[in-house]
Formats: C-alpha cells, structure tokens, sequence
C-alpha cells in the first residue's frame, strides 16, 4: 500500500518536532518567547527563515517581555524577545546561572498613543500625558477635549511595554515610586487595547507602531507624530528599541547565531519594515 505524499510530509513535521528530520538529518528546534509587541516579527522572521532552512524548527510565542526574560534565565526558551531592556537585577541572576546573555536590537519602535476616532483631541504633551495614566487628569475636558471621563488603558505588567511607559511618562523618566492610576484598566496585548478604544470614546490606550491601522487615532506627543522619520531620528519622546536575548553558549549556538544573522540581515530587516517597525539600517 502507497502513502499519499502529503501524508508523508505530516509525518516529516510530526518527526520534525521530535528532533529528527525526514532522511535521517537532525533537526534543531529553537523557541523564542516573550514580548507581544514583536510576537507577530519574529513569527514572520521564523517563518521565512524555515522556508531555506528546513531542518530548523522554531517555536514562537508571548507572554510579554518580562516571561521570555525569566525563561531565558531558566534555560526554558533560546531567545527572549523583549520590549524594554534587562534589568540589573536580571543581569545578576544570570550571572549566578552562569549565563552570558547577549543583547540583538532587532528594530526600533515609537509607542504609539491611541484615542477613538471620535475623540477630538489630536495630540497631548507628555507631562499631560503623565498625569492622565497616574490618575491625577481624569476628565477629557482638562485636556481640551469633552466633559466626559477619560478611560486609561495600559498592558499589563508582564509587559516590557508597561515597564517602558512607567519609566519613560508616569515616572518622567526620573527614580521615583509613581505608578498608573488606581481606575487603569490592564489588557493583556496590543490588540486588546486597539480593540477597546475602537469601541468605547472615552478611552486612552498605547501600542506598538506595528499594530497601528486607522480603527483608532494616534496622538502626537509633545507635537511630535509617531512616524518613521520621527523614531529613527529620535525626535518622537516614546521611541525606543526592542530586542533578542541570546545565551552567548548553548548546544544551539550556530542555529541560534545563524538565526539572529538573519533576523538582522537586509532580508531579516525587510520583514521588521513590513510589521510596522523600524529597522536598525535607517
């Protein structure tokens, strides 16, 4: 009896996934977890690069920034995708794991302040910005827009994006305890955000520049758009890079090492352009 070739080709996969290739030639497997802002790049970067390298497996997934970090750090994933820096306190720990963490800027991302696109209000300062997601400016009127109450909408704080904000527009970029406000509601993605705003007028959100579309209106900051000129030049008040983190030795390094090549190559920085980022080259 014959097998039909694409069932063949389901067997090649399921063997795939466990280590060992069609034709006898090992396959590797690399997982990459983390952030939800470059969840969707890296899915695409994986997903070229397994077109011309077909006994590499990768697995991606979220979880935000703060969960690829911790897995990194206990040797349960390859890669970290992150959207903010590791910390210090992170550094030690892998330290004491005997880990040498490399840090790849994958691209460049403005954090993009989105409003319903019946909300008036074309653009805000930071310090405005500030005292909104603290709590302390609750009403759109205070701001030049309607008297109706604001709805703030942050991620929530497995999110690198979360961390990045607070640092960068609660706290004012200086060492204090502020935090968001006690009515912020916390979603957990880009796209859960986009959603509520899309639909409730009074709301306030942020997301990454890639998953911007015209279901809602983006906010200039400080008089300054979240464009492409703007967050390569380092105009834009909330740009800032987004990251791999890489153990520097593993049983993985060459696929690892050959991966990030091309994640960070010419065709690599092509998808991170068509995801709405910003690549390292401009």
């Amino acid at each position: 009896m014959k097998i039909k070739k694409r069932n063949l080709l389901g067997v090649c996969l399921v063997m795939g996934a466990l280590v060992t290739g069609c034709g006898g030639k090992k396959s590797t497997i690399i997982e990459l977890k983390g952030s939800d802002t470059i969840l969707n790049v890296s899915q695409g970067i994986a997903e070229k690069y397994m077109k011309t390298h077909p006994n590499t497996k990768i697995a991606v997934t979220g979880g935000g920034s703060g969960v690829g970090i911790s897995a990194l750090l206990n040797k349960t994933t390859d890669i970290a995708m992150a959207s903010r820096s590791m910390k210090g306190k992170e550094y030690d720990q892998a330290k004491k794991e005997n880990l040498n963490i490399k840090e790849i800027v994958l691209a460049y991302d403005g954090i993009t302040v989105i409003v319903n696109n019946d909300n008036p209000i074309k653009e805000i300062d930071s310090k405005e910005l500030g005292e909104i997601f603290r709590g302390e400016i609750t009403n759109w009127k205070d701001v030049g827009g309607n008297d109706s109450p604001i709805v703030v909408l942050s991620r929530d704080s497995s999110s690198g994006t979360h961390e990045f904000f607070k640092e960068h527009i609660i706290r004012e970029g200086k060492k204090n305890s502020m935090e968001y406000g006690p009515k912020t509601l916390y979603a957990p993605s880009n796209q859960a955000i986009k959603q509520e705003v899309k639909s409730n007028g009074n709301a306030i959100g942020y997301i990454g520049m890639g998953y911007m579309d015209t279901t809602v209106h983006s906010l200039a900051v400080d008089g300054i758009t979240p464009s492409v000129k703007n967050v390569s030049n380092k105009s834009y008040p909330i740009a800032r890079a987004v990251y791999w983190y890489v153990p520097t030795a593993s049983d993985k390094e060459t696929e690892i090492n050959e991966l990030v090549d091309f994640a960070t190559s010419k065709d690599g920085q092509e998808i991170v352009k068509k995801e709405g980022f910003i690549p390292k080259g401009l």
